[in-house]
């Protein structure tokens, strides 16, 4: 296996083994000679059991393991930043239960360099043909601490945005979606004096991202008409990305959550350098939003280690990307679902106004159209294959629309991205190319929405 957009990632006990996440514990230890490693990890079943594996190897390299258990990864970061230590989440993030992974924070919470990245994965596939063996290496000096009780931290952290009793009277569905977040997010709501009515808090093992949470917003949407809500937001399953919900239903993905929020920060002079980062994701209709504001973007590739880097190189407060991770530099090393809702909470109620309104005074998103292509094999580069066919796309579309091809960074997928005056033409364009896909480099149209 190998490190994808954001970690390693597979099917648990089958892709992704026991022997596999103790010998990446061994290799951490080995390339990045931390003095201490902070783990937590969602809520899927094999969760306990990668843990186990990972203290293991870790502790076989003589270096001290702090369990926090059950935990958000943006906690794993923030106590990984505050104690100069590395971290590791044990997680798939928004992937089923079946699936599990690893995301890896360099000590203070960074997330790791391209050379630190390749030298670990090196050292792992080494240290993998080597063993081949299911006894774990006898601890030469590591120890292990359970501390459960240092997310308490990390919600007092998230509750410093707002303040306690800050949100009084804001009435918000908060969707868990049976994750990690699914007892920090409702203590965090109950300090800062919101109406929370939490859903999906009830995780089993099993349940987690499953018809919830950041991925499946319709149902959040169904629960905010319903019970009278302000509006809601969402987390995935490990908690690193949001999305909200508007009382009419409407989708606030992190396009919109960045526009609003670079706006507002320009607007109170706390925007370094008036620039905001995000991905090649984006919709061109936050980059016109932006030229509008006189706010400066810089574009980087996808994951949001990329938006850190480039935050770090141009001296930012303030990035994301358009699934939901959003990164407030100031208060944080990563993506961050429940520190972006705060954000946004303390926005709205200094302001004194609606989500929805809010949302749209910042931005105009234009259509967009997303087709992912499964393919039998990973391809790599999958815009030199079809260079052609994107430039007569790009024609069609002219100066008011835009193509993006690319290859998922986790799963054996080249997305097809088209952004449009219009939904009819997005469509129209982002069916050929997928079509063109397809037939170039094999495999199926999953689907488009």
């Amino acid at each position: 296996m190998h490190f994808g957009t954001d970690g390693v990632r597979g099917i648990a006990h089958d892709e992704l083994t026991t022997n596999m996440v103790r010998d990446l514990g061994r290799a951490v230890a080995k390339v990045l000679t931390p003095d201490a490693i902070y783990i937590g990890r969602d809520t899927r079943e094999s969760g306990q059991d990668f843990e186990h594996a990972l203290i293991a190897g870790i502790t076989a390299e003589g270096v001290a393991v702090t369990s926090v258990g059950v935990a958000p990864t943006p906690a794993v970061a923030f106590l990984s930043e505050r104690e100069n230590v590395a971290g590791i989440a044990i997680t798939a993030s928004h992937n089923p239960w079946t699936d599990n992974g690893i995301k890896v924070f360099a000590p203070g919470g960074t997330k790791l360099s391209d050379a630190q990245q390749i030298e670990i994965e090196r050292e792992w596939h080494q240290l993998l043909q080597v063993a081949q063996s299911d006894v774990a290496p006898e601890p030469v000096g590591g120890t292990t601490h359970y501390e459960p009780t240092l997310l308490n931290d990390y919600i007092a952290h998230c509750v410093e945005v707002v303040g306690r009793g800050g949100a009084t009277g804001a009435r918000v569905v908060v969707d868990c979606a049976n994750g990690a977040m699914s007892e920090v997010a409702p203590a965090v709501f109950a300090a800062i004096g919101a109406d929370a009515i939490i859903v999906n808090a009830s995780p089993n093992g099993r349940n987690i991202n499953d018809g919830c949470g950041a991925m499946y917003p319709h149902a959040l949407a169904d629960m905010v008409r319903t019970r009278d809500a302000d509006f809601g937001i969402a987390f995935d399953g490990d908690g690193d990305r949001i999305v909200a919900v508007t009382v009419d239903g409407e989708e606030i993905d992190g396009d919109y959550l960045l526009a609003l929020a670079a706006i507002d920060l320009d607007e109170r002079g706390l925007l370094r350098n008036k620039t905001v980062a995000v991905t090649v994701m984006t919709n061109i209709g936050f980059h016109e939003a932006m030229e509008r504001a006189g706010i400066h973007v810089v574009v980087t590739p996808v994951g949001d280690r990329n938006i850190l880097a480039a935050l770090e190189e141009f001296d930012l407060v303030l990035g994301g990307e358009q699934s939901g991770h959003i990164i407030y530099r100031a208060h944080a090393t990563t993506g961050d679902g429940l520190l972006a809702a705060m954000f946004l909470l303390e926005c709205l109620t200094r302001r004194g106004t609606t989500l929805q309104h809010e949302a749209h005074t910042a931005m105009t998103r234009f259509p967009q159209v997303l087709i992912n292509v499964r393919t039998v094999t990973k391809v790599d580069d999958p815009a030199h294959h079809l260079d052609h066919a994107v430039r007569a796309a790009e024609a069609t579309l002219g100066v008011h629309g835009r193509v993006l091809v690319r290859a998922s960074g986790t799963e054996p997928l080249i997305r097809v991205m088209v952004e449009a005056p219009t939904h009819e033409l997005a469509t129209q364009v982002a069916k050929s190319l997928a079509d063109t896909v397809v037939a170039t480099c094999g495999g199926e149209i999953e689907g488009a929405h």
